[in-house]
């Protein structure tokens, strides 16, 4: 049978990021998706106007409806907007642990609108993150989650540290913003992984974090060990910046018809 993954996450109707990067990286890797959304954008590559919550209601009822129905080998989380929506979630997912759980932190969007309520980030890290089979933070979202400033291999590391120590099973702090290569750090039970990617200079990134997350659920859906989901997740996203579209007047979005050879 098809594998099956699902992205909990928010709307992008420009399609670059949230639900629509999702499903798209999930139709390129030979996986079915599903989406459970939990808020609405208005935005495109220029800028983001208005974010609205979903009732958490409806998102535990499409959980629900989904998981009863067409259970996933894997999910993922996105921008989910408020404490109520992540209690949510966290209590969904508390009665279904043995499908892993990749929970992508989104706090903010690529034009530095706040995509999570003020007061929803000790409830991720008390409810959610101890659910989760990996935890994908960028350098701000490391830094919030850790306590401290996140800027080099050896802060992506503590931060990683911290992090896990939350109830995670794995964390990878990715390094898109460090000058020099694109360095990621996982942290999982083997031990530190440093995976380095050569940076393509452009300003077209959107979604890059949803996309790379959803290509590691991909993996892991399909029955891939986290370090060889990760590896392959990571190929794909560079590869995918790298031959950008070219797309919107602003920060657009990567190419997710992209294509690797993937390795054993």
């Amino acid at each position: 049978m098809i594998p099956v993954a699902l992205s909990i996450a928010g709307s992008d109707p420009s399609g670059g990021a949230g639900i629509q990067a999702d499903l798209k990286t999930f139709h390129q890797f030979g996986v079915y998706g599903q989406a459970v959304i939990t808020l609405l954008t208005v935005q495109n590559t220029v800028k983001v106007s208005r974010v609205d919550c979903l009732d958490p209601a409806l998102v535990r009822e499409q959980l629900e409806a989904v998981l009863e129905d067409m259970p996933a080998q894997a999910a993922k989380t996105g921008a989910l907007g408020n404490a109520a929506i992540i209690e949510t979630v966290a209590r969904v997912w508390s009665r279904h642990p043995l499908i892993p759980l990749i929970v992508d932190p989104v706090m903010i969007s690529k034009h530095g609108a706040s995509l999570i309520a003020e007061d929803a980030r000790e409830v991720l890290v008390q409810q959610l993150l101890p659910c989760a089979a990996l935890v994908t933070p960028n350098l701000h979202e490391a830094s919030l989650l850790a306590g401290f400033t996140v800027d080099s291999i050896d802060s992506m590391k503590r931060a990683a540290e911290r992090i896990l120590s939350f109830g995670c099973k794995a964390v990878l702090v990715k390094g898109g913003h460090l000058v020099g290569s694109a360095t990621d750090v996982l942290l999982s039970s083997k031990g530190f992984l440093i995976l380095e990617a050569e940076r393509t200079d452009t300003n077209h990134t959107h979604g890059t974090g949803c996309t790379y997350s959803a290509a590691i659920t991909a993996g892991l859906s399909g029955g891939q060990e986290l370090e060889h989901a990760v590896r392959a997740a990571k190929l794909f996203i560079a590869e995918a910046i790298r031959t950008h579209p070219g797309l919107g007047h602003g920060s657009g979005p990567v190419n997710h018809q992209a294509t690797i050879k993937q390795k054993d």
